[in-house]
């Protein structure tokens, strides 16, 4: 008990209290106002920037049934392909986790949006495999740090009543990205041209930063920067917005001394140690098995099942149709049934399906398309989950690194798993692939066991 309390450091000075009075008043200020229009204006422009966060992301997966005849790629040059873009993305989360919490997360989004889709109208320039790999490693670092520090700022404004399904309508843009992206590859790459793909993801990229510039920083970083005026200024405006009022039981305790003197080391202290470990075990199973799939799925209708490049495309783009309709059941649904049962059934789920296939032999593209596309989209609601829930296990002086630390998993999970289901492709065949994405769920259901319920509770009730 004595070890936990000392690993966060409050100043008991009197000049300290009243400003951790003074950022507890503000946090109440915050969590009393409903969701409005405010709050709406917000999770759209943000929103916006991630779903080309998401379309950038997946676009090479529809980029490469051409350039694999074009350029004569092996499967170990497919994976290395996707591995690279996601190495990237491991360094982005990492840097701009770091940068949020030191300049704030409106600017840090700025930075990656801009790096984003100015990489991605390289991409569409290069002719050749390697340039094109070095344009995707770093446009992944504006694509790795996008999501994770958007996710922060978003949970950052929310309030503990119904924050999963404000939070996950807000996420919903991610799985609609994806499927953006599917589409436009299915309509655009075999009659525009696989650099259509690049345009379509980089320039309205451009036209976004604006917004976000413009948006407001996060009240809860500012309080925890000790920026009190700042924040309640913007507060001011939130409860301008609406004039209805949520009662709030608890004035949350606000350390905001502590807050700047938060480090990497805390999430490793005896209060938080459990919940990195189980988070990170849950990014990393859950993506390699999500982008494993999507990243191979048009490449494994072209080249395993030998389908047309238009039907593979098709056919792949379900994947993303499921997903979309499975994110917004767990939009709804989630404050009702709680975050780690429903990340449990998802994995439990997910796994059968996936296994079903292996003893099948799968041995047709639409047998593929049903179980390999609903595990897809059953998996997908936990990725998608996990952009809700590690923000709500981290406090606000260590929220964006201890997000972007648990999303560099995902990077890795996600290089990983496409270039080793290049290698179990190339020596083994398409059945074993399904087997091992089996194997990996069941790892993802044992993390799953240790999870921290945080529905309908403050952020500051979950991580003091």
């Amino acid at each position: 008990m004595l070890s936990s309390i000392t690993d966060v450091k409050v100043s008991s000075s009197p000049a300290a209290a009243d400003q951790d009075g003074r950022g507890a008043a503000l946090i109440a200020r915050m969590e009393s106002v409903p969701i409005s229009r405010w709050h709406v204006r917000a999770r759209v422009v943000m929103g916006s920037a991630t779903f080309f966060d998401a379309f950038d992301a997946l676009s090479l997966a529809y980029v490469l049934p051409v350039l694999i005849g074009m350029w004569h790629l092996a499967p170990g040059q497919i994976g290395l392909l996707i591995a690279t873009g996601y190495i990237g993305q491991l360094v982005g989360a990492i840097f701009f986790g770091w940068l949020a919490e030191r300049i704030g997360r409106v600017k840090s989004e700025f930075w990656t949006i801009l790096l984003m889709s100015v990489m991605s109208l390289a991409c569409a320039a290069t002719g050749n495999f390697n340039g094109l790999m070095v344009c995707r490693f770093i446009q992944g670092i504006g694509v790795g740090g996008g999501n994770p520090v958007a996710a922060v700022y978003i949970n950052e404004l929310s309030v503990a009543h119904n924050r999963g399904r404000f939070f996950l309508l807000y996420e919903l843009i991610f799985p609609l990205g994806l499927l953006a992206a599917a589409q436009a590859g299915s309509l655009l790459v075999p009659h525009v041209g696989w650099q259509s793909m690049f345009l379509v993801g980089g320039i309205p990229g451009l036209l976004i930063v604006g917004f976000i510039w413009c948006l407001p920083e996060s009240p809860r970083w500012l309080i925890g920067k000790g920026r009190f005026d700042e924040a309640e200024r913007i507060i001011e405006r939130i409860e301008a917005s609406t004039d209805k009022r949520i009662e709030v039981k608890a004035r949350p305790r606000v350390p905001a001394q502590a807050a700047r003197k938060a480090g990497v080391r805390e999430l490793f202290s005896a209060f938080y140690r459990k919940r990195t470990f189980v988070v990170w075990a849950l990014w990393g199973t859950a993506y390699f098995v999500a982008n494993g799939l999507n990243n191979w799925m048009p490449s494994l209708y072209k080249t395993v099942y030998h389908l047309p490049l238009g039907q593979a495309l098709r056919l792949a783009s379900m994947s993303n149709v499921l997903s979309v309709i499975f994110v917004l059941a767990c939009a709804f649904l989630v404050d009702r049934v709680g975050r780690r049962r429903w990340v449990m059934s998802s994995f439990s789920i997910a796994g059968v399906l996936l296994a079903a296939l292996y003893f099948t032999g799968a041995p047709s593209a639409y047998g593929v398309m049903l179980l390999g596309s609903t595990a897809y989209a059953v998996i997908g609601t936990t990725t998608i989950l996990l952009f809700l829930y590690t923000p709500e296990i981290y406090p606000t002086r260590m929220r964006a690194v201890g997000t972007a630390l648990a999303t560099s998993w995902f990077r890795a999970a996600s290089a990983a798993g496409p270039a080793i289901v290049g290698v179990v492709l190339g020596t083994k065949g398409v059945a074993p692939v399904f087997l091992m994405f089996a194997g990996v769920c069941v790892l993802g259901l044992l993390a799953a066991l240790g999870m921290t319920e945080t529905r309908q509770k403050s952020l500051e009730e979950i991580a003091p």
